[in-house]
């Protein structure tokens, strides 16, 4: 069953989307437990990718140019449009939000189910995640609608917790522990991990049934914004790294699309506003269809 779960991973990302907006109940009740989910995951990931080798990529220029692109120039972007559009406060915030979020940490997984190099996409969810903090203190901090004010305290904890912590205690494992029985404990526990990456859509879309039960109307607006913001994601990176061949556009791209929406929602909580969670429901399905089409188009190009 679990490798029939893995060899079948990328559509079983998108089918547990579409399960949590049929089970709202479930899908709210594993909610509170998500943010241990995704600590978890980002621990055994962290801890699964050569340090040495991670570390040389996190020192190339052009994975920070990556995560500039990732965050502050969509961020500008949308920032423009929420301002030309006359989009309200509430939804400029999260849209920002989104921007500012780094790529999932699931996201090397599904690169290497793609068949792409799985270590550059590690190198670029570390960079963006790295840049989250800053990014994400722009518009809660400055922008004058966002809802109560920012504890330093609390922020610096949670970033502590959920960035700095995954990283400190992966660096401690292959520091303190040989690396052939590391890899082995590894090599047993990284088949689960799959069952971690499932969580997050069924758990994170019930938000976005509750908007869908109150207003349809409202909730097929998340949604239409939702995929244009994947989209747009995906289809600028695309086209930004296009000239670097088939297996970098689409790494990068796909990189850009995935976003840790829960890592943001942990860190800032409602200091997002109201409009950011049902927001951030509304992208788990494009965000688990996009490897799904991926992989189709990346049949199509090489091909060609």
């Amino acid at each position: 069953m679990l490798a029939f779960l893995v060899r079948h991973s990328l559509v079983g990302m998108f089918a547990c989307a579409l399960l949590g907006f049929l089970l709202p109940d479930l899908s709210n009740g594993l909610f509170p437990f998500l943010p241990y989910v995704l600590f978890t995951l980002m621990l055994l990931t962290l801890a699964g990718m050569p340090m040495s080798r991670l570390i040389q990529r996190l020192c190339q220029t052009g994975i920070w140019l990556y995560a500039l692109l990732h965050s502050a120039f969509y961020m500008a972007v949308f920032f423009a449009l929420c301002w030309l559009l006359g989009a309200s406060k509430e939804l400029t915030l999260a849209v920002l939000g989104v921007g500012a979020t780094g790529s999932l940490f699931a996201t090397p997984a599904i690169v290497r189910a793609l068949g792409f190099d799985a270590l550059e996409a590690m190198a670029m969810t570390i960079a963006t995640t790295l840049l989250l903090p800053l990014a994400l203190f722009i518009p809660i901090h400055f922008f004058p609608y966002a809802s109560g004010s920012l504890d330093f305290v609390t922020y610096g904890i949670r970033l502590l917790v959920f960035i700095a912590g995954p990283i400190l205690i992966s660096y401690l494992l292959h520091r303190c522990l040989p690396q052939e029985k590391l890899q082995r404990l590894l090599l047993k526990i990284s088949p689960y991990t799959i069952l971690l990456v499932f969580a997050f859509p069924f758990g994170l879309v019930g938000s976005y049934r509750l908007l869908w039960d109150q207003n349809i109307s409202e909730a097929l607006m998340f949604l239409g914004i939702a995929v244009g913001l994947v989209a747009f994601f995906f289809v600028v990176t695309f086209l930004c790294y296009r000239h670097l061949g088939v297996d970098i556009s689409l790494t990068a791209a796909i990189t850009s699309g995935n976003r840790n929406v829960l890592l943001t929602y942990s860190i800032a909580g409602m200091l997002l506003g109201p409009a950011f969670l049902p927001l951030a429901g509304a992208m788990q399905v494009p965000t688990y269809l996009l490897p799904v089409i991926t992989r189709r188009l990346a049949k199509y190009l090489n091909s060609r």
